[in-house]
């Protein structure tokens, strides 16, 4: 090459160290930076993804911290509601000792009273100050709304979660397909027989006349006397007495009466009718006939009613407990009745007589955990109760309805469903079979727990009211308790201890609930968010972050190239030098 105008090694030097620097360039950047990608032009497809990345691991970790907020809000009403549940207790037993009152003087359960007003005060209080940054979480505020309360056959609503979705309403739809039912066994009469006819018949002296029940057994109760003549003749005054113990009714004529020894039938239907729960009628007659001590008995002509042929052990079951009872030969279906209602409260089980003669044995709850079993543990051989039962044991049914279309599950009258969109519990009037509809238009705790702001990455919970207004159930409210309301230990101790057991599952039902909502949605959403979080970055840092080992080496050659292309260059502006020895 003997030209010098261009000196083509030259250039070819020079491009070859540009390169050389450019390289150098970049492994210090990257090192320096510990990024692959610091521009558009390292990478620009890899730029994109990792933008892309980058977006998704900053709304992870909001999500992330989202649901520890959310965790720790629903931390700290459980933490209220268990100083609730501690009062609630406290209660119960006051109540519990109250109902002691044969040991406990006035003073006593006066100061129990004194103490369970002070624990509503202090749930009260709770229910007040319970807040999270300002927000009240106990007061109803994080409660859902809805017009669930225009409904007359719902007694109790409870909605736990409701996605209202972007229109902000969701309509709930009840079709009930089977009303829940009481288990129900029946006596008819063939289990009872007529009692025995009773006698009238005059005493040793001519002043009475006694009815009498021939059957010790017979009952004459609401039982319409006849006597079969007529005699109105006289002015004769009489008056009657009953004897529950002897099954007698005596009527004692006026000794001042006139009429003589004449004893009409007029004046003993006079003074029996005076008598509550009896009456007699004269029927028949031969117009005038009276009769007088001594007289053969006269026979009435209906008394007693129906009752047992023989005598009866029978264990009645029910859901609370059980109960054995004896009932002897000539017991109406009445006094039974009354006998097992006596306990209706330890066993569950009422009872009713029915028309014609018979027993209808019934429970006091709904569902199929409620029933009636009845074991005949021995009957005399002319008994016959045991073969008149249509069952030996019967149980109740529970509610079966849709909501939404959807099936619910039914206990007793209650029914409940809990799908993504819904999760809700509704109490419906004992017996209820009329379907209804209701809207929930608002309200509840709404937690965004996903990176993206989209409702099926949201829940929304209800955290109802815990005032003493609000808590309670079908027996009451819980207000009800305090000094001069209608359920305080001087009014109705049973009917406070039935509030506070309903108090005391709600309370522990939204506990439950809440802990469920932690537990299962905020904790799992918590691990999964980051996992996938940690999933994210070591893909964008696969994408985007710098090998220090393979920069360092690139540096490394980088700086020996630059090196070399440095004297090349030098060498090649050298040649053209050569030129000069021609020209000698």
């Amino acid at each position: 090459m003997t030209r010098i105008n261009s000196n083509v090694p030259s250039l070819v030097a020079q491009n070859r160290l540009q390169s050389s620097n450019r390289a150098l360039q970049s492994a210090l950047t990257r090192l320096s930076t510990g990024l692959r990608i610091n521009t558009g032009a390292d990478d620009p497809a890899g730029l994109i993804a990792s933008e892309a990345l980058r977006s998704e691991i900053t709304s992870l970790g909001k999500a992330i911290g989202n649901t520890r907020r959310a965790s720790l809000i629903i931390s700290t009403a459980d933490s209220a509601l268990g100083q609730v549940s501690n009062l609630l207790n406290d209660i119960r037993g006051l109540v519990v000792e109250a109902a002691n009152s044969g040991a406990l003087s006035e003073e006593e359960i006066a100061a129990n009273q004194l103490q369970i007003d002070s624990s509503l005060e202090a749930i009260n209080r709770i229910a007040q100050t319970t807040t999270f940054q300002g927000r009240k979480l106990l007061d109803g505020s994080l409660d859902f709304v809805s017009t669930a309360a225009n409904v007359a056959t719902l007694s109790d609503v409870n909605i736990d979660q409701a996605n209202l979705g972007a229109t902000g309403q969701i309509d709930v739809e009840v079709v009930i397909n089977q009303a829940a039912t009481q288990a129900e066994l029946t006596a008819d009469a063939s289990g009872f027989s007529a009692a025995s006819n009773a006698t009238a018949a005059f005493g040793d002296g001519t002043q009475e006349i006694t009815v009498t029940a021939n059957s010790a057994g017979s009952d004459f109760n609401d039982v319409q006397i006849v006597f079969n003549d007529d005699a109105s003749i006289g002015n004769t005054r009489a008056s009657a007495t009953y004897d529950a113990d002897q099954k007698t009714i005596t009527v004692t004529y006026n000794s001042a009466a006139t009429g003589g020894g004449n004893r009409n039938f007029n004046s003993i239907r006079n003074a029996i009718n005076s008598l509550a729960d009896f009456s007699a009628s004269i029927t028949g007659g031969s117009g005038g006939a009276a009769f007088t001590q001594p007289a053969a008995e006269v026979t009435t002509g209906k008394t007693g009613g129906q009752v047992l042929s023989g005598q009866v052990v029978l264990q009645l079951n029910g859901l609370n407990g059980a109960e054995t009872f004896n009932f002897g030969a000539g017991t109406s279906a009445a006094q039974i009745a009354d006998a097992i209602n006596l306990v209706s409260d330890s066993t569950g089980v009422a009872a009713s007589a029915t028309d014609p003669a018979g027993l209808k044995f019934q429970s006091t709850a709904y569902g199929t955990d409620a029933m009636v079993s009845i074991d005949v543990i021995s009957e005399d051989s002319a008994g016959t109760f045991a073969s008149s039962l249509s069952d030996n044991r019967s149980e109740g049914s529970d509610i079966a309805a849709t909501v939404n279309g959807i099936q619910a599950s039914g206990d007793a009258n209650t029914l409940s469903i809990n799908t993504s969109m819904l999760d809700l519990t509704l109490t419906v009037e004992e017996g209820s079979s009329r379907n209804f509809s209701f809207a929930i238009n608002g309200g509840g705790a709404l937690f965004q727990l996903g990176p993206d702001v989209t409702t099926n990455q949201q829940a929304r919970m209800g955290i109802g009211s815990v005032n003493t207004g609000r808590l309670g159930g079908s027996s009451g409210r819980l207000y009800e308790l305090g000094s001069g309301q209608a359920r305080s230990l001087s009014n109705d101790v049973n009917g406070a201890a039935k509030i506070i057991d309903e108090v005391i599952d709600k309370v522990t039902g939204l506990r439950g609930r809440l802990g469920a909502f932690q537990s299962t949605t905020l904790d799992s959403n918590l691990v999964s968010l980051s996992e996938t979080l940690n999933n994210l970055q070591e893909a964008e840092s696969s994408i985007r972050d710098a090998d220090f080992a393979q920069e360092s080496a690139n540096l490394t050659r980088a700086q020996i190239l630059v090196q070399s292309g440095t004297n090349v260059l030098a060498l090649a502006n050298q040649n053209p030098q050569n030129v000069l020895a021609l020209l000698r």
